[in-house]
């Protein structure tokens, strides 16, 4: 392969110089700015930051002190009080003229992406498109979502992972935002800040009552979770931080939708079809399985592993990680990459020492990929960048055997009865999805009720979903009100006094009809 070198006017200077023409309100020449109180302000305490794509030095979070964010959260809920008044219509056009804007932007968002969390440009492309057809479907039938329901009686505080910004945060916004409540979103504290300040700047131009803070989970914790203002707590992340989380809206009784982290796993029982199977295994590891969807973990009929590794191995070989940028030609397009870095070098350095001690432990390396097969730029940093490891039956200590590792590893568990089978991928308690991959839909049926995921599929991965599919999870993977469809709206909204939303709660679990 000839020397790569990067795609000219795709460089990070670049990008900041185009988000400084498109919302000079936002950006300064060095910085980003928080949106509070309908304005931009130049406030908090900037920290410096680096891209994962290349150790490359990006605008950093200005973080605000839990004071200031007290301040901003009291002038959210009257920016709420006064959008919740607003006819439905005009919300709606409002929306819709935010999504014409981001539409005009997708480029530079996607862009942004790429600099700020490392995604291939395909990936970068899916979130941001995600985020906006997605609201635009809901714009288009939200009168009917709202029958009968009302906003509540405070804002939407979203505290969101780094991995969505655009389809799961900005997203959620718009459809609270369409329901008639205001929001508020901290940024990820570990990237996606320029991207997310381009997409509520050009929001708020619109009149849609947007605020967003930057700064540490501890320091704003307190006021965006516990506020006495806040009407619907939002949150996307592990389950440490969403266990905290989970304790103090349970105290205070506030509405919440917590979608937190769990071992999602894929079952091989009484199977032939591998030519199907050896298709997905490849698209598992989109985006480095730096999702809540991924899959990390294969459940293998012990009968059946010598047929699973034939289709397995050559699948996961097959793999292309590198630069998401990098380029042979100036007019090449970007490549077609699987995955690029993770999301920064500390995870690389914590996700290898994890696979180094389950291997010290007793894990068998099945597979062990190299970066010297990657595609990447000339002295390039690789600091971020993690290939594709596999190893059979990580020991039960490893983090490896019972969370999920948010990064490109793989773990094989053999079984040997349907029992051991059910066992094994129930470990996380609770999970958001699911695939068993059995040649008997009959079998299929039995066991897959046993499964303690929101989602299973038949032979084919599962995913969050868009429009109308509904989302949860079970078990220690979800906690509050499911989404999706309509489920979002009833989530950020009243209906009757004796209404009982679909989710996971403290007092009572009830699915969707």
């Amino acid at each position: 392969m000839a020397s790569l070198i990067l795609k000219p006017g795709t460089a990070w200077t670049d990008a900041w110089q185009r988000c400084l023409s498109a919302a000079p309100e936002a950006f300064r020449e060095d910085r980003v700015l928080n949106l509070w109180d309908g304005r931009w302000q130049a406030d908090g305490h900037s920290l410096p930051a680096t891209s994962p794509v290349d150790g490359s030095p990006i605008a950093g979070p200005p973080r605000l002190d839990a004071t200031t964010a007290g301040r901003a959260v009291r002038a959210a809920l009257d920016q709420h009080r006064a959008w919740r008044d607003v006819p439905p219509a005009e919300r709606r056009a409002r929306i819709t003229a935010a999504l014409d804007a981001l539409d005009e932007h997708r480029e530079l968002l996607a862009l942004l992406l790429v600099w700020e969390i490392g995604k291939p440009w395909r990936s970068a492309q899916a979130d941001v498109n995600r985020a906006v057809e997605g609201a635009r479907w809901y714009a288009e039938g939200i009168e009917s979502m709202l029958a009968g329901r009302r906003p509540l009686p405070g804002p939407v505080s979203n505290i969101a992972s780094w991995n969505y910004p655009m389809s799961v945060l900005v997203h959620a916004m718009l459809v609270q935002a369409l329901a008639g409540d205001a929001v508020i979103a901290k940024a990820p504290t570990d990237g996606g800040l320029a991207c997310l300040t381009l997409a509520c700047a050009l929001i708020h131009r619109e009149g849609v009552p947007v605020t967003l803070v930057s700064g540490s989970g501890a320091e704003l914790s307190e006021p965006l979770v516990r506020s006495p203002e806040i009407g619907c707590v939002s949150f996307v992340g592990g389950r440490d931080t969403g266990a905290r989380v989970a304790t103090a809206v349970a105290d205070l009784g506030k509405r919440h939708i917590l979608e937190q982290e769990g071992l999602n796993c894929w079952g091989v029982w009484e199977y032939s079809d591998w030519d199907t199977l050896g298709g997905f295994i490849r698209k598992t590891f989109e985006y480095g399985k730096q999702r809540c969807t991924a899959y990390p973990r294969f459940v293998v009929q012990r009968s059946l592993f010598d047929a699973f590794l034939d289709t397995y191995l050559p699948a996961v070989r097959s793999v292309r990680i590198g630069h998401p940028l990098g380029v042979e030609n100036p007019d090449d397009p970007l490549p077609d990459l699987d995955y690029g870095p993770l999301i920064n070098a500390a995870k690389a350095k914590e996700l290898g020492e994890q696979i180094d001690e389950a291997i010290d432990r007793g894990a068998v390396p099945l597979h062990r990929g190299s970066l010297d097969t990657g595609r990447f730029l000339p002295g390039q940093d690789t600091s971020a960048y993690v290939p594709p490891v596999t190893l059979l039956n990580p020991p039960s200590g490893s983090p490896l055997h019972h969370a999920e590792p948010f990064g490109p590893v793989d773990t094989i568990v053999l079984v040997d009865t349907e029992a051991e089978l059910l066992a094994a991928m129930n470990a996380s308690n609770g999970a958001l999805v699911a695939t068993l991959s059995c040649d008997d839909e009959a079998t299929f049926k039995r066991l897959a009720p046993e499964i303690r995921a929101f989602k299973t599929g038949f032979g084919k991965p599962r995913s969050r979903g868009d429009r109308d599919e509904l989302f949860g999870g079970f078990g220690a993977s979800w906690r509050g009100a499911f989404v999706g469809g309509e489920l979002l709206v009833r989530a950020v909204t009243d209906g009757p006094s004796d209404e009982r939303l679909p989710g996971n709660f403290p007092d009572y679990h009830l699915m969707p009809e």
